[in-house]
């Protein structure tokens, strides 16, 4: 009996463990305590939330000239008005987005790769990229767009558009790629040399080592910054305005100026807000995504 009991005590542990993991006291105390704290600190978070928009509101509302003010930017009639026309003229943005966000990952990229080329052959190439990243990092884009809006078709070019939508993606290209080639640069910059020696010694050329082994993991590293340009290049679509085009911005313009109320523009920057926090959200993911890769020590 006494054997057939220490036999059969082995089988009734695994039995118990087959049936499945039961925490200890302390465990579900810790794990009660943690839901506890965290209910705590959404409530505390979300009345000091709503206390700081009461005072906000109070304050705001309070104010001598508050009326006056709720006429002029936040009339509900202007901003029925005001909306399809803006949505209309987003169209326009949003196409000079996709376009010039695509010239501008090229150009920037074959400029970052010029300012690496090695070798005293590649000098000259170096030194334009790097006057040109210069250049137009150091000029106000504001600027940049006057003068090839108005420069261009002054000097009265066979053959060459006076269309001011295409000068002002030409413009935003121009001052945007050298923001991107920097950025370009920073991802090349930050492989390790040993990773250009190992794929050396297997074979490969100077071409095949940046195309295949220190541009994939440039491009990689630099996902989250290209994304915060992105997010700045749709905002900054709204400058083609001063060239005449009709944007969101424009739009809102041609009706602000006729009865002088500055609603429509309230109406255009909350469609740009909309726009971008879906973008501002998704560069957030993946650098988190990013940097919990990192942490585990997977390939970034």
């Amino acid at each position: 009996m006494k054997g057939t009991e220490q036999g059969a005590a082995p089988g009734a542990a695994a039995g118990s463990a087959d049936d499945g993991y039961v925490p200890s006291a302390r465990r579900r105390e810790r794990e009660r305590y943690k839901r506890a704290r965290a209910r705590r600190a959404t409530a505390l978070a979300a009345t000091s939330t709503l206390v700081t928009g009461a005072v906000l509101y109070f304050v705001i509302t309070a104010a001598p000239g508050w009326p006056r003010t709720r006429e002029t930017f936040f009339s509900a009639a202007y901003a029925r008005l005001a909306l399809p026309k803006v949505l209309d003229g987003l169209l326009l943005n949003l196409r000079l987005l996709v376009v010039c966000g695509a010239a501008v990952l090229v150009l920037g990229l074959l400029l970052a790769v010029a300012r690496t080329l090695r070798g005293p052959v590649f000098f000259p190439v170096r030194a334009l990229a790097t006057a040109y990243t210069d250049f137009f990092r150091g000029m106000p884009l504001i600027i940049c767009l006057l003068m090839v809006v108005f420069g261009v078709p002054a000097l009265r070019l066979q053959g060459v558009t006076t269309d001011p939508v295409v000068l002002g993606g030409a413009a935003l290209v121009l001052t945007y790629s050298a923001y991107v080639a920097e950025v370009f640069r920073a991802g090349i910059e930050s492989v390790h040399p040993s990773q250009r020696a190992a794929a050396r010694s297997l074979g490969l050329s100077s071409g095949q080592t940046l195309r295949f082994v220190v541009l994939p993991q440039a491009v990689r590293r630099v996902v989250p910054p290209l994304l915060n340009d992105l997010v700045s290049l749709q905002k900054d679509t709204g400058l083609v305005s001063i060239a005449g085009a009709v944007d969101a911005v424009y739009a809102a313009q041609i009706i602000a100026s006729k009865d002088f109320n500055y609603t429509p523009y309230v109406v255009a920057g909350l469609v740009f807000v909309a726009l971008t926090i879906p973008m501002t959200r998704l560069t957030d993911w993946v650098t988190a995504r990013m940097d919990r890769r990192r942490a585990q020590g997977g390939t970034v």
